[in-house]
Formats: structure tokens, sequence, C-alpha cells
């Protein structure tokens, strides 16, 4: 306790509580009044049927997201995010941990600075709740303790696998729980023992066989639960990474240009600059002969003075004036570096490259991006020795603009400063709601309020065995509307079901009522109802219940009485 005052005292630590708490009641502010997106309602659904696995993530999101309904009783769009709130300010904190390890103090405040800028960062693992945010924690976790294992502080010279490899597995194997991601990162650790002389041999430690059996033991849920259902979870996710069409480059570079603009440019060109960099040299390090070949990339690729001898770049990155401030010797700070690209190069270039075949969700490859942002931390150090007000010019005007578009954007989503016919509008509006992606967003507040001041809704709510609808995306909405209001059943009839094929028996309310929810765009597609009533003896419409923004009506919510299911639903898969 002692230590932690003595810490928490000491201003020079006031700029890392800074970054940590001004960071934490930013991404909450933001937290509070964003409306809930897809991915996060249906997670909150995973916190309603509690199992060892689910078909499309394992289990640790259910926990968080959970979380802060648990806790506080409440269902809201801010203690759905509770957890993540918590959990993201943990990972920051490690990974200044591990950048002051690996490198020094004031790389760890820059490392630390950069990370909390970093929209995708801040949004994608510090606000939403995502299977992303257990990953991120676990993943920071797991490369903290391998600063600790893999580079013990001076005088000791020779590296001797300890009893910290064992903590690798239970790591690397709640990173699995939180994201399947995980095991690239075990995968990664490996890599860099094999391609790493000097740590090679902790791989034949009886440690690293104590850690492969943590690592099983800890994964149990995911393999218990898919081998009960066939592992489909595993054939779900392997299925995305099959090539379905013709290699197409141009979508690598749409993939690349998405990359950095959610890391933000003055921020993502750097992060890639700086992979490159540190990937170059590593392999003028393992052969010589490939600075002849390099000394023919374009002069970004080969460092600001790449107009020197490569051979003596490399010599210089060996003996780093960083390095030296470390009192590490000669060679480490390549090894750490070794490291950090094992871990994080497979998920930024994998995932770029399968671009070229597969739609990408922004968030499968930052991860890597994550692990990076130690070199640039370091990196930055480098810089600030030649110009330190420009590095503070780069940070704070990033930082602003960043956090001012954030803002603005928020505005938009939830008043409508940019949308037509919105009484809070900038100049009249600028965008239709009706082809505004923002609106498909939908606040589950309004809905519920629009059942529980609906004599007629409630009823048939309170009247009926289950509640379903064509999306699961929307069922996770619905939920979170409706589960304070009464403990009705939801579900998806729909040829993607994702989890919804698990929690319910295709059979299970055949004879029994049902109320349809749905949404103006699918309320416009007549086949919709006309397949559901082969379903049920009768479909009738009760009412609707209309979404605002800004005083202007941006969403439509259907609700039909569903009477008698006169037989199961199909299902490509579940029980």
């Amino acid at each position: 306790m002692q230590t932690v005052q003595k810490w928490l005292t000491n201003k020079a630590n006031q700029p890392v509580l800074f970054w940590l708490i001004g960071g934490l009641l930013f991404r909450g502010f933001i937290a509070l009044w964003l409306p809930p997106g897809f991915d996060e309602a249906y997670y909150y659904v995973y916190s309603q049927h509690l199992d060892w696995s689910y078909f499309d993530h394992p289990v640790l999101v259910a926990l968080t997201t959970g979380f802060g309904t648990w806790l506080t009783g409440d269902v809201s769009q801010f203690t759905i995010r509770l957890g993540t709130l918590i959990l993201h300010t943990g990972s920051l904190l490690l990974l200044y941990l591990t950048s002051v390890r690996l490198f020094s103090v004031e790389a760890g405040r820059l490392t630390l600075a950069i990370a909390t800028i970093i929209p995708i960062f801040q949004v994608g693992f510090g606000v939403l709740t995502l299977p992303d945010n257990p990953l991120i924690f676990f993943w920071t976790a797991t490369l903290y303790c391998a600063a600790y294992e893999f580079f013990p502080p001076p005088p000791t010279q020779e590296y001797r696998p300890s009893y910290r490899l064992s903590y690798f597995g239970v790591l690397v194997g709640l990173a699995c729980l939180g994201k399947y991601h995980g095991f690239v990162l075990g995968l990664g650790l490996v890599g860099f023992c094999l391609t790493s002389p000097r740590h090679r041999h902790a791989l034949l430690s009886p440690w690293a066989g104590v850690a492969l059996g943590l690592f099983i033991i800890t994964i149990f849920p995911i393999w218990f639960w898919n081998i009960q259902h066939d592992w489909v979870s595993f054939r779900f996710q392997l299925d995305r990474g099959v090539p379905r069409e013709d290699y197409d480059l141009l979508d690598v570079v749409d993939v690349l240009l998405a990359e950095v603009a959610y890391l933000f440019p003055t921020l993502g060109v750097p992060l890639w600059w700086v992979s490159l960099q540190s990937l170059r040299t590593q392999i003028t390090s393992i052969s010589p002969h490939l600075t002849t070949a390099f000394s023919h990339f374009p002069p970004f690729l080969r460092g600001a003075r790449g107009d020197r001898n490569l051979a003596s770049q490399t010599n210089r990155n060996r003996i780093n004036p960083l390095s030296k401030q470390s009192s590490t010797h000669e060679g480490d700070f390549q090894q750490k570096q070794l490291l950090i690209l094992w871990v994080s190069l497979p998920l930024t270039i994998g995932f770029t490259l399968m671009g070229g075949y597969q739609q990408i969700l922004p968030t499968w490859p930052v991860p890597g991006f994550w692990g990076l942002t130690l070199l640039l931390g370091q990196q930055a150090v480098l810089w600030q020795q030649q110009s330190r007000r420009w590095v503070r010019r780069w940070l704070q005007g990033s930082g602003w603009f960043i956090g001012t578009c954030l803002l603005l954007a928020l505005l938009h989503v939830t008043t409508g400063t940019l949308q037509t016919g919105s009484q809070y509008a900038i100049l009249g509006g600028f965008w239709n709601p009706k082809d505004d992606p923002s609106t498909e967003l939908i606040d589950i507040v309004q809905l519920r309020q629009g059942f529980a001041q609906s004599p007629l809704l409630s009823q048939a709510l309170q009247n009926s065995s289950f509640v379903f609808t064509n999306g699961y995306y929307l069922a996770g909405f619905i939920s979170m509307a409706l589960t304070p209001l009464a403990d009705t059943p939801i579900t998806c009839f729909s040829t993607d079901l994702r989890g919804f094929a698990f929690w319910s028996r295709a059979d299970q309310w055949v004879g029994e009522d049902a109320l349809f929810v749905t949404i103006s765009r699918f309320q416009k597609k007549e086949d919709i109802l006309t397949d559901y009533r082969g379903y049920f003896k009768s479909l009738e419409e009760l009412g609707t219940v209309p979404i605002r923004r800004g005083g202007g009506i941006i969403e439509q919510v259907y609700v039909y009485q569903a009477k008698s299911l006169v037989q199961p639903y199909p299902r490509l898969y579940g029980i």
C-alpha cells in the first residue's frame, strides 16, 4: 500500500494518471450517450444465456457485458459497457508498464498517450462492449509477463527459463477466452522463441510443458462446448478465412487505407512506418546479404537517413540510444523488437492481405496495432531528442482533433446535428435519415417506453410465449428494451441465427402465440410477412413505435401478433 501511495504522490507519475483518468472520463461520457451497437446488443443476450462458450465467440464477452447490468440491476448502453471501461483502463496501465520494462519511463508515457488517443482503440477497445476488450487486457498482460521473463535486468547476461513461462499458459488461454485471436498470440510467442537464439531453449524447458498444460485447462470452456456442438465455432470461424473469390489487390489497398483511417492518419501512418522499419532491421540482421535488396526500396521505407549505408544503419539500431538509456546490453533492443513484431504483425499483415478475398471488420487486425504502439512510443523518444516541441504538437494536435471529431459524431448520433428535419440541425441539416447509417442504431429507451406506454403492446407482450424478429442483431436491441418489462424469451427466425440457434429448441414454441418485432426497412418487404404467415395461423399488425432523433422520426418499429406457431421454423444448425 505504501508503494502505491508513493507512486501516486510522485509528480513524475502525474502524466500517467492524467492519461488514465482523463481517458476513462472521456470514454465514460461517450459510453453514457452513444446508443448500443449491433454487436453490443447481441452480446447482451449472451449475458442472459450464460454458457461455457458461444457459437461465434468465447465466454468472456458475456461476463464483461453482463457485469454492469448484474451490478446495478439496470439495462442500458452505459451499464453493458461498464466492464469495458474498467478493463480498458487496466489494459492501458499494463501497456505503460510493459513499455517501461522494455524501454524506458519516457517511452512508457508516450506509448500510453498514443494508445489513449488512437480512435479505434478508444471506441473499439475502450467504449463498446466487444470480445476485443478481454482479449486486449490479457494480450497486454501476456506482453507484460514476457517483458519480465525474456529480458531480465542487468547484470544478468544469460537468459534462463523461469516459472513465469507457466503464466503464459493461463494468460494466453484467457486471451483465447476473449477472442480466438488469442491463438495467434500463442503462436507468436512460439515464433519469437524459435527465431531468437537466446530464448530458443525456453521451448524445451519443463516450465513450457507446464504452460501448455495450463493453456489446455484454461481454454476448457471452448473445447468442452464445441465437443458438445460438433465443433461449430471453429468451423464457423475457419470458414470465414477460406477464399471464395479471385484475389483483388485493390481490395487490399482499400483495407490498408481503412486501417489508417481508423487509427487516424497522423498515428496510423507512423505505426505502419515503424513496423516496416523494425521488420527491415530484423531481416537485415538475419542476413546481411539482404541489405543490397533493401537498398532499392523507396527512401521512406529505408528510414529518414536512407541515403546512408544500410549496414551502418543496422549497427546503429543494434546500439540504439534508447537501449543505452535502458542500460541493456547490445542486441537487446532488436530482440525486444522481435518479440513485439511476432505477436503483432501476423494480425496486421495477415488480415490486411485477407482483405483481398474477404470482407474485413475494423477490429480484426487492430490488436496487432495495439502491440505495435510499443515500438512507436519508443521511436517517439528518439524523435523527441531531435525536437520535443514537434512531438508535443504531434500528440496534442492529434488528440484535440480526434477528441473533437468523436464528440461531434456523438452529438450527431444523439441529436441529429447533420440530419435534415432535426430541430438541432446545423444550417438545416445535410443528411437525409434514410441515407444515414447511424439511424440503424435503435434507441432502446424509446422502444421500451413505447411498449410501456401502450396498453395494447404491454398486454400483448405479457400474453405472448415468446418474441421473435428477423435479424439476430435486432433481437439484441429488442431484448435490451423489453427484458426490464417482461421475462418473455426472445429468438430469431432467420437463416443467420448465430447464438439463437442454441438458446432454444426449434420445436419449443409449437402451438404458442408470439410477437413479431421488426423495423421499417424490413417491414416493406412483403415476402418476409408472407414467409412467416406460413408458420402461424395468423399474423396481424398491432402497432408501431416511432424512434425519434432531434424531433424527427428516423425509424419505425413494427409489432405484429403471431397466433399459434404451427410448425418449427427451419434451422441450418443448432438444436
